[in-house]
């Protein structure tokens, strides 16, 4: 059954503008497919007589197989989609839906026949991986004459697709809630600890099965969770943020801020001396400059947060709250 009370907009950037333009539906699949699959997910979209629509969405360590319909144009598309290092931006246009299968992480292996790292940052037809029956079944959900049969029909794909259980995805499942519980926990060499693996093994097992190692895993994974508390925290305290352990001498490719995200660009590096010892010839050090852009801070409590985390990475105390929509810039 699909759900509209359910949806989850903490991967969706600019969540309430994105409400104007389109809606974000959820459904369970069924019980044989749940060691495999989240959800599905479906959006549906009317903008005959608007501009098209172009929405970013901060990718999720899984894997998702979409089948799009196009009403407008009566065309259609049905794709696997690896994991995705970058920000994903679609854009939509007329009228048209999408019915979207979101993968656990790891989930997706079982049906591949290759390691996941094969598709990470691509884009595969359905047929490719599945054959034949793939593009059958594609024909069907994207000419299905409305969201609740699309769903069935993938439902009833993959059911019929469906392998057998894998002991490695219950493990990764572990991996995965233990991660999400605790916002501490940031390095690879810990998790292994925790997890009686080595971190050579922890990496293989992300190679084979998600496609992307541990430490972006976990990078991703305490984005979404800041970026949802943020969603959910009362508008009169702010949410309650982690503390953040970050210098300004190590790069850093995203840090959670409110009330979704905070984008942190990597610049070129230069080559700066670390001495004078360096600068007559000695060893040279990369210098790395983080730019920090603030989306919006809708509290005082959120710009106040701000302000200790600009503070932080430049090293010194806080002395308030630091403005909305201003760049904080960490040179180190």
């Amino acid at each position: 059954m699909i759900d509209a009370t359910s949806q989850g907009s903490g991967a969706i950037v600019h969540a309430r503008t994105a409400q104007q333009h389109f809606e974000l539906t959820r459904a369970a699949p069924a019980v044989a497919l749940e060691p495999f699959v989240d959800h599905y997910w479906i959006v549906q979209w009317d903008l005959r007589g608007r501009e098209p629509h172009r929405q970013r969405v901060i990718t999720h360590p899984s894997v998702h197989m979409t089948f799009t319909s196009y009403l407008t144009t009566g065309e259609g598309r049905a794709r696997v989609t690896g994991v995705q290092h970058g920000e994903f931006v679609e854009e939509i246009a007329g009228q048209g839906r999408v019915i979207g299968a979101q993968f656990r992480v790891g989930g997706f292996r079982p049906f591949l026949s290759a390691p996941m790292s094969t598709i990470t940052d691509r884009f595969v037809p359905v047929d490719e991986i599945f054959g034949d029956r793939g593009r059958a079944a594609a024909a069907g959900i994207v000419a299905a004459p409305d969201a609740a049969a699309g769903v069935a029909l993938i439902d009833d794909f993959l059911t019929g697709s469906c392998p057998k259980p894998d002991p490695a995805i219950v493990r990764l499942a572990e991996i995965v809630r233990r991660i999400r519980a605790d916002p501490t926990l940031t390095r690879v060499d810990r998790l292994a600890e925790d997890l009686a693996m080595t971190p050579r093994r922890l990496q293989q097992l992300f190679d084979e099965y998600v496609g992307v190692g541990p430490k972006w895993v976990i990078r991703r994974l305490q984005m979404h969770g800041a970026a949802e508390r943020a969603r959910t925290a009362p508008t009169s305290t702010g949410p309650s943020w982690p503390p953040i352990s970050a210098t300004p001498t190590r790069p850093i490719s995203l840090v959670p801020l409110p009330p979704l995200l905070a984008f942190l660009r990597r610049d070129t590096p230069e080559r700066r001396p670390r001495s004078r010892r360096s600068a007559e010839g000695g060893p040279y050090s990369a210098s790395w400059k983080c730019h920090i852009t603030i989306t919006g801070l809708p509290t005082p409590a959120a710009r106040a947060a701000a302000g200790t985390m600009s503070a932080r990475l430049h090293g010194q105390k806080s002395h308030g709250p630091a403005a909305p929509n201003v760049p904080l810039c960490s040179d180190g």
